[in-house]
C-alpha cells in the first residue's frame, strides 16, 4: 500500500503539490494525468524517494519511504524515467542485468536464475535482439524499452513509470501496455498523456490540477468531458467508448 500523507512540494515560491492525502490501490494500474507542469513527475519522485517533500511523508506498507536503505527500497519499487540515461556504454543485456543488483551480495556474481530473468524480460519487451547493442546504437524508443525491461527484471511489487510509452511507436505502445496489464502482481503508477490509451489499459485515475487531486478513483468515472475541460481546457465527448476531442 502506498500512502501520501499530506504531501506538499515547493519549487522556489511556486507550490507544485499542495497537501495530497491519498492511498493507491494494490495490484492495479493508476494513470497519473494532468497538464505539463502540474506535478506528475514530482509526485513519482517523492514516492520513489528521489525527492523529499517540503511537508508530509510517503509511506510504503506503513513505513516512511525515507527510512529505507537504497537496497531495501530497490526491492520495493522500480522507476522508469521519462528520458532514459546511461552514464556508460553498457550493452542492453548488462543494463537489464543491473535490475538484479538489489538481490546480490557484495562481490557476488549473477546466477543463472538472474540471467534467465533478464532474458525473459527482454523477450517480453521485444528487446532481446538488442542484447549486444550499446545505447549509442539504439533509438530513443529502443532504449526506453530496455529500461522497462530492467525495471521488470527488478521484480518489485511497485512500479513507477514516468511517460514510459511517449517515445514509442503505436505498436510498441500497445505491446508495453498489454505487458503492464498482464502484470497483475504489481501496483503500477504510470504518467501518461494519451487519454484513450489510459482508458483502455488503466484501472484507476489520479487527475492533478493546480497541485491538488481533482479526481482519484475508477478511470471510467474520472475521464469525463467536464474534468477534461477543467484540467486541459479542451472540449470533448464520448463516442463508441472513446474520447473524441471537439475542434
Amino acid at each position: 500500500m502506498i500512502t501520501l500523507d499530506h504531501i506538499s512540494v515547493d519549487y522556489g515560491s511556486r507550490r507544485i503539490l499542495d497537501g495530497l492525502n491519498l492511498q493507491f490501490h494494490d495490484h492495479c494500474i493508476t494513470a497519473v494525468m494532468g497538464p505539463n507542469g502540474c506535478g506528475k513527475t514530482t509526485l513519482l519522485r517523492c514516492i520513489g524517494g528521489l525527492l523529499r517533500p517540503n511537508t508530509g511523508q510517503v509511506l510504503v506498507n506503513g513505513r516512511a519511504v525515507d527510512t529505507f536503505t537504497p537496497r531495501e527500497l530497490a526491492r520495493q519499487l522500480a522507476f522508469v524515467r521519462q528520458h532514459p540515461q546511461t552514464d556508460f556504454e553498457f550493452s542492453a543485456f548488462e543494463i537489464v542485468l543491473m535490475g538484479r543488483n538489489p538481490y546480490q551480495r557484495r562481490l557476488q556474481n549473477e546466477s543463472q536464475a538472474d540471467w534467465d530473468i533478464v532474458e525473459r524480460c527482454m523477450r517480453q519487451t521485444g528487446t532481446w535482439h538488442l542484447r549486444l547493442s550499446v545505447p549509442s546504437q539504439m533509438s530513443g524508443g529502443e532504449l526506453q524499452r530496455v529500461m522497462i525491461a530492467r525495471a521488470l527484471a527488478q521484480e518489485t511489487p511497485l512500479l513507477l513509470m514516468d511517460e514510459p510509452v511517449s517515445s514509442l511507436d503505436i505498436a510498441h505502445q500497445l505491446e508495453v501496455m498489454r505487458l503492464l496489464r498482464a502484470a497483475t502482481d504489481k501496483t503500477i503508477l504510470i504518467v501518461i498523456h494519451d487519454l484513450n490509451l489510459a482508458l483502455q489499459f488503466c484501472d484507476r485515475l489520479l487527475l492533478l490540477h493546480n497541485g491538488n487531486a481533482l479526481y482519484h478513483g475508477p478511470i471510467a468515472d474520472g475521464l469525463t468531458p467536464e474534468n477534461i475541460r477543467t484540467v486541459y481546457g479542451v472540449d470533448s465527448h464520448m463516442a463508441d467508448g472513446r474520447i473524441v476531442f471537439d475542434y
